[in-house]
């Protein structure tokens, strides 16, 4: 096979691998952005977020608290977090070339086989690098959430479109998970970690 025949055969087998992947991990829409979060940073929490719970450095939620009750007229609450993450940005400096090299090292392989087959434009906003939180807020048991944020806040109020979308669940158990990683330019280099156990709250009936 010549060098063209197997870059066309590689540029098919990785259309086919990329398109399976972001069906699969993608198929729920993507999140709303809050802070300094951009869709290239989600794309990398999209990469990990298969992986094994890790909630040796999850959040810690401090509202809501587990099991509490919104009235139905309550105007959106704030969801808020403490983080290890943050607590430990002070990192040791490791130098540009160590900060260039980071990243690389975290991508999944189909990024790496897509940049160097089909080398593409860079991210249109300057890539991403802190600790980042991706909010979901599902009724148990559901193939997608009602709700999702991806923020490099500790906090998040839902909108009222987003808050009148929840109400539309009266008296339902839904369920808040945090999952949080540090990323450097856009790579995940820490994370991601989860809530072990997701926190429960509701919403009235009106």
């Amino acid at each position: 096979m010549n060098v063209r025949h197997l870059s066309t055969a590689c540029v098919a087998a990785l259309a086919l691998a990329t398109s399976a992947c972001d069906t699969a991990a993608t198929e729920c829409g993507e999140p709303l952005y809050a802070g300094k979060a951009t869709d290239e940073a989600w794309r990398a929490m999209v990469d990990v977020k298969q992986r094994p719970t890790d909630s040796s450095r999850a959040v810690t939620l401090l509202s809501p608290t587990e099991g509490q009750v919104f009235p139905a007229e309550a105007t959106p609450p704030t969801f808020e977090w403490s983080s290890p993450l943050r607590a430990s940005l002070v990192r040791p400096q490791q130098g540009a070339l160590a900060l260039q090299v980071a990243p690389r090292a975290s991508r999944s392989f189909t990024a790496w086989l897509g940049d160097l087959l089909l080398p593409s434009a860079h991210a249109h906003l300057p890539p991403f690098t802190g600790d980042l939180y991706w909010v979901e807020i599902s009724t148990p048991g559901a193939k997608c959430p009602l709700a999702q944020v991806l923020t490099s806040d500790l906090s998040w109020q839902p909108d009222a479109t987003t808050w009148a979308e929840l109400g539309k669940h009266p008296s339902e158990d839904l369920s808040v998970q945090v999952m949080s990683a540090y990323l450097v330019q856009n790579g995940v280099t820490e994370g991601p970690y989860r809530l072990e156990t997701p926190r429960l709250f509701r919403r009235s009936t009106p």
